[in-house]
């Protein structure tokens, strides 16, 4: 897993959660509004919007979906539990993301804009070279 810590809009967290739990299924008037997210019943995978105004639209599988407005955070749990994610509002459509991130999550953190593939080499070089110290030193 990953530490995550970088500063991301609501949208790409947004398209981050539909990436990793409904794009194959959620109607596509609902993809395009940026005003509606899915959410999940707690559990495993759990997923919650916190806002000041909030409406449920529909439930399709496992998923709720909401019409939410003035988003202050969101809580997002992978099924599996290898990734927990949290958006905080940090001004308007702006926000920190925390939490740990699978080898998967990336993938979809990069594909939705949360981070940046720049991001991700810069990380992957951070850790090859980390591993390659001590064994250097052992020689």
């Amino acid at each position: 897993m990953v530490q995550i810590e970088t500063t991301a809009s609501l949208e790409s967290f947004r398209k981050f959660i539909i990436v990793s739990t409904c794009r194959s299924f959620i109607p596509e008037s609902y993809l395009r509004d940026f005003e509606v997210f899915p959410e999940r019943e707690d559990g495993p995978g759990a997923i919650y919007i916190e806002a000041v105004d909030k409406v449920t639209l529909k439930k399709i599988r496992e998923m709720t979906f909401v019409n939410a407005k003035e988003i202050l955070g969101i809580i997002y749990s992978s099924k599996s539990g290898n990734t927990q994610l949290k958006w905080r509002q940090t001004r308007k459509r702006m926000g920190k993301v925390q939490g740990f991130a699978s080898a998967n999550a990336l993938v979809n953190l990069v594909e939705s804009g949360v981070l940046t593939q720049e991001w991700v080499d810069e990380y992957l070089k951070s850790t090859q070279v980390g591993n390659s110290i001590p064994s250097e030193k052992a020689a």
